[in-house]
């Protein structure tokens, strides 16, 4: 009887291994990531997507869209980017964007719009070409998991043969694995993001499990093909079911009966928890889904009003990222042109001091202002707690940060870690991010971290 129990217990303890296993994915040890169905930051709060496509690869001067798009209350901002289907945003771009998102406190999901409509659009990119284009600006992309999602291909199928999407989409995420990618990825739909066709419906299971990181998002992109409630909710149903995580990346508004029925998309998105980005800012072809008219934050249109100000919209019920603390509302300066290269400067590293060591970076630079990054690592113990301090030499000013709480004593300024980032094993590493201002010279200090 006791080698029985013995037996038993075994099995039950490889079991319940098992399970533990299957419960608890891989992820970026810092970074947005997937939870059961969702979307959730590295001190595991829920991030629900309360966001805005901005169509940034046709209009790179509209660099102030950024501030006007977090004005509206957004928490998200997905923005267009072109590998060569059209003029490349290059990596300084890219670094550029990242800066203009962290300063405006807005998460950034990066999408390459190269692929959109392929097998039915003979200049749409295949999703391997659009990660060959994510592998090249991997410089930019690492280090940033807890701000950017990436978005690997804008409806990469069209409605030529939808069902290439399930191998192409798992080749797609294994090849952004095996370059060393920790971020969150989204993936949209064929069917020109719509999935009429219902293949990533019917085949989502085997894309998710094609993620070693277990860190996938789809997407679902809704217009026409969803233009009753029913239609809607059926969809979401589905989804809901089968436990996966899902985002509505593009929707519009019912200008006319046979177009999206928004109010119930928002209504049912608020509802489940999902995540939605509306498109867009401005720049369509047919501005009838422009939310503002050419750019203008003081003008918005029917969509813009209805989408930022009307029932279930963003104002009413987006919730800023915790990584930029818990300030809600506008931010106080926005660069007058598009930040310098990142990072500008070589990082400052000094030897382990009282257990820990810290490493400054400008992260991007425009006239007058800054937004710089600090790594803390842990040395070859745990630590508790940390604390890095520095004197700027040249009269620069730290005016707001994220993920540290920082004060200045004129040139003196010290940052303590927050509530969620304080512990590090030895070895392991966190960031903190901030603003600052600057005249004449932004020379890098010399940073000190102790530990506790």
């Amino acid at each position: 009887m006791k080698k029985q129990l013995s037996i038993l217990g075994t099995v039950l303890a490889t079991v319940a291994a098992a399970v533990l296993m299957f419960v608890s994915p891989a992820y970026a040890a810092t970074g947005l990531h997937i939870s059961g169905t969702n979307i959730v930051e590295r001190n595991g709060s829920t991030f629900i997507m309360r966001g805005i496509n901005h169509e940034h690869t046709w209009f790179t001067n509209q660099t102030s869209s950024f501030a006007n798009i977090k004005a509206t209350g957004a928490n998200t901002v997905r923005v267009v980017l072109s590998g060569g289907r059209w003029t490349a945003n290059s990596a300084t771009d890219v670094a550029n964007v990242i800066a203009l998102c962290k300063q405006n406190r807005l998460i950034c999901v990066l999408e390459d719009h190269d692929t959109t409509g392929y097998g039915e659009d003979g200049a749409a990119y295949t999703l391997d070409q659009a990660v060959n284009y994510w592998i090249g600006l991997k410089s930019v992309l690492v280090g940033q998991e807890d701000y950017v999602v990436i978005n690997i291909g804008n409806e990469p199928i069209g409605n030529t043969n939808p069902g290439q999407w399930t191998a192409a989409t798992v080749a797609a995420i294994q090849k952004m694995r095996s370059n060393g990618f920790q971020h969150l990825l989204m993936v949209d739909a064929p069917n020109w993001g719509q999935d009429w066709q219902y293949t990533m419906r019917d085949n989502g299971q085997t894309v998710l499990d094609a993620d070693t990181q277990h860190n996938t998002v789809l997407s679902i992109h809704m217009y026409a093909v969803f233009n009753t409630a029913s239609s809607i909710t059926s969809y979401l149903d589905t989804f809901k079911s089968k436990g996966w995580p899902l985002v509505i990346g593009e929707f519009g508004w019912q200008f006319d009966s046979s177009q999206v029925d928004d109010q119930t998309l928002m209504s049912e998105a608020v509802k489940r928890g999902l995540g939605y980005i509306g498109w867009s800012w401005a720049g369509n072809n047919d501005p009838i889904l422009d939310m503002t008219n050419n750019f203008d934050p003081n003008s918005l249109t029917t969509w813009g009003l209805r989408i930022v100000n009307g029932t279930n919209g963003i104002k009413a019920t987006s919730k800023q990222a915790s990584i930029y603390g818990t300030t809600t509302g506008t931010p106080t300066t926005s660069p007058t042109s598009s930040p310098t290269s990142s990072p500008t400067t070589s990082p400052t590293t000094i030897p382990p001091t009282g257990g820990c060591t810290a490493t400054y970076s400008i992260v991007g630079s425009w006239p007058n202002g800054f937004q710089g990054d600090v790594k803390v690592t842990a040395g070859s113990s745990a630590i508790n707690g940390w604390t890095v301090t520095w004197t700027y030499a040249n009269g620069q000013t730290v005016s707001q940060a994220w993920s540290a709480t920082v004060t200045s004593s004129g040139s003196s300024v010290t940052a303590r870690n927050v509530s969620y980032n304080g512990k590090l094993a030895a070895g392991a590493a966190t960031n903190f991010g901030f603003l600052g201002s600057w005249t004449g010279t932004n020379s890098v200090p010399t940073l000190s971290c102790t530990a506790s």
